[in-house]
């Protein structure tokens, strides 16, 4: 899959171009000498006794490096996609390697962590491809690449097979998200814009229950929202996903913070993408199962739905999102991607901004050494 969106985003660049505060402690006290090593050290030879004493410290400063340890209030939505690898950062200790401890809170979407983030509540966020528009528009900074999606999907209900049928339907959505994203490329795809359907704002949680209970003709969604609509309307049909538009963008989810935050806090972010980059390293090396239970327990769903949601993207391993960000391939992912908003008239920054304006490539490269 890999292969096919490399290709894919390749073909893509030619298309495009032509046409929250932290809570930290001190440093713990370094252990003392145990008493038991001393007579070992008194036992040897006199001409041996120097060289190893002097050679211990070496030793302990290249086998341990000191952090000052830190809480953070992490924001995630209850998704396979969201906490791959912030859980497995977690439940495999990589976060307590650096010396990080996380709250994790949930919250329904990008634009509402954003939010949360704004007000002070949260520290770091992650945030899926609708809300990266906030990001170029100076609301936040992205510190580190997630994936590369495949989640979300317009859905149309019975009678409706192509986008074109949604002419005056009633359509759920969630603005300022991957949902409207994916409507708005889609009708526009189609010659059509919003002006055409009964658009119908709402949260995304209740997406489902207008679907299901037939409130709506159609939705936009993201998984496992889409994947559960699929599975229980026999009569739905998806009328677009994320790969429906590769040839003109790219569907990104990334980890994000407060322009201020960044600035102040660099060497965390740095220490945070390091055990992420460890976690996305295990997590994608045919790991899914396993993943997949820290997820379903996090957000109290059954194992197999969650389990579903794997081919939802292009899992990245921390090594390849830190190579491409020094060789250039991650900062053109973002710059497709704000072509694409661009395009759809969503950036309100003028002038538009460098992707070096608000993504931290330096911290994804630094946190790969």
């Amino acid at each position: 899959m890999k292969k096919v969106l490399s290709l894919l985003l390749t073909l893509a660049m030619v298309a495009t171009f032509v046409g929250c505060g932290n809570t930290q402690e001190p440093a713990a006290e370094p252990a003392a000498t145990t008493e038991e090593a001393a007579p070992a050290e008194e036992a040897a030879p006199a001409e041996e006794a120097a060289p190893a004493e002097e050679a211990a410290p070496a030793e302990e400063a290249a086998a341990e490096e000191s952090y000052d340890p830190v809480t953070l209030n992490v924001a995630y939505m209850p998704n396979y996609g969201s906490l791959w690898s912030v859980l497995t950062a977690k439940e495999k200790g990589f976060f307590e390697e650096v010396g990080i401890t996380v709250n994790m809170v949930e919250f329904a979407d990008g634009p509402t962590i954003i939010a949360a983030m704004e007000s002070g509540s949260i520290d770091i966020g992650y945030i899926g491809q609708g809300a990266h528009k906030l990001c170029i528009n100076g609301q936040a900074s992205i510190f580190a690449l997630s994936h590369i999606s495949n989640g979300d999907a317009l859905i149309g209900g019975p009678g409706i097979a192509k986008v074109e049928d949604l002419t005056g339907k009633k359509v759920a959505y969630s603005s300022g998200s991957s949902s409207e994203d994916i409507l708005v490329n889609s009708l526009k795809a189609a010659g059509m814009s919003m002006d055409d359907i009964e658009a119908v704002d709402m949260d995304a949680s209740a997406i489902v229950t207008a679907m299901l209970s037939g409130g709506v003709d159609a939705c936009a969604t993201w998984s496992p929202n889409s994947l559960k609509i699929l599975e229980e309307m026999s009569d739905a049909t998806k009328l677009t996903d994320n790969m429906t538009f590769s040839d003109t963008t790219v569907s990104l989810a990334s980890w994000i913070v407060m322009p201020s935050y960044a600035e102040a806090n660099r060497d965390i972010l740095v220490r945070f993408t390091k055990a992420l980059f460890k976690a996305m390293d295990y997590a994608a090396d045919e790991h899914y199962d396993e993943v997949a239970q820290y997820v379903a327990t996090q957000v109290a769903q059954d194992y197999d739905s969650v389990y579903e949601q794997r081919g939802d993207a292009d899992w990245l391993t921390g090594k390849e999102v830190s190579e491409g960000a020094a060789n250039g391939e991650v900062e053109k992912y973002y710059e497709i991607q704000k072509q694409g908003f661009v395009d759809a008239g969503a950036v309100e920054a003028d002038p538009v901004p460098a992707v070096s304006d608000y993504v931290m490539l330096d911290v994804m490269v630094e946190a790969g050494q």
